[in-house]
């Protein structure tokens, strides 16, 4: 149903994907990688490369790909955390959804207790096709069964006033609803880095933090500074990841709101 990262958060690829911790953790290896880098170039370079004049113009020239990549992150931040917070938009509005529907059928009638039952079997099936294991698979959609047969049972209705009436037709409108959300959540776009994309984007890191090192002298408090830095852009490429995967992962939206919407079948006679 969602389109996942593959391997370094990227497109859907062949074989199981990276989780974000794990591409967090080879950002993070490269980004201390270029860092250590510099290290050894400051070993090797003459004299004459680590001068005021090239140490003035190598800042300029980080300042520049800084701003880009802090602009970028933070652009990549905004996106995924608005696009997060719409799919749990949607999934609340599915679970007011199915509590207005039992709603409107519980006012039917008690002739309707079987479809109220058929919605309760649903919600757990319905939940299990949103947050289903092979989640990071693109694969083509499938329709609920049991949903398609209450919503055709809902319109198979024989309303014998006009206040059935006007709760079938409610009833049918919530159940169509309930049924374009669920495929708007198929047919959105993973909200997650390509592999080119997040390439570039730890090359930038790494050449910013690597120019850190050419020309400070290696100590205790640089080393701390730069592994603290490191680890918080590290930690930037992990929380975009996190976001645009919603439906796994360490900040997935919770699936127990939608699949204990409707408690145990009351029936009461109109």
């Amino acid at each position: 149903m969602r389109r996942r990262a593959a391997a370094e958060g990227g497109n859907v690829a062949q074989g199981e994907p990276l989780s974000a911790i794990a591409v967090s953790g080879i950002v993070f290896a490269l980004i201390c990688g270029g860092t250590l880098l510099g290290m050894l170039l400051r070993s090797r370079l003459p004299e004459h490369h680590l001068s005021t004049e090239s140490k003035e113009v190598v800042r300029l020239a980080t300042a520049l790909v800084a701003t880009l990549a802090a602009l970028v992150l933070g652009l990549l931040v905004a996106s995924t955390r608005s696009t997060y917070e719409q799919t749990s938009s949607q999934i609340s509005r599915m679970t007011v959804d199915a509590v207005v529907l039992d709603w409107l059928l519980a006012e039917y009638g008690p002739e309707t207790a079987p479809l109220r039952q058929a919605l309760r079997d649903t919600m757990g099936a319905m939940a299990d096709s949103i947050w289903r294991p092979d989640s990071r698979v693109v694969g083509p959609f499938h329709a609920n069964g049991a949903s398609e047969a209450a919503y055709y049972k809902i319109q198979a209705l024989v309303p014998h006033d006009a206040v059935q009436r006007a709760l079938q037709a409610r009833a049918t409108q919530i159940a169509t609803d309930l049924a374009q959300t669920r495929l708007l959540l198929f047919a959105q776009p993973a909200d997650a880095i390509s592999t080119p994309f997040l390439m570039v984007l730890v090359l930038w890191l790494a050449l910013i933090f690597m120019s850190f090192t050419i020309f400070a002298p290696p100590n205790g408090t640089v080393a701390v500074v730069l592994f603290v830095c490191i680890l918080s852009a590290s930690s930037a490429i992990f929380l975009i990841l996190e976001m645009g995967s919603p439906f796994d992962g360490l900040m997935q939206i919770s699936s127990d709101p939608l699949r204990n919407a409707l408690g145990p079948l009351t029936v009461v006679s109109r």
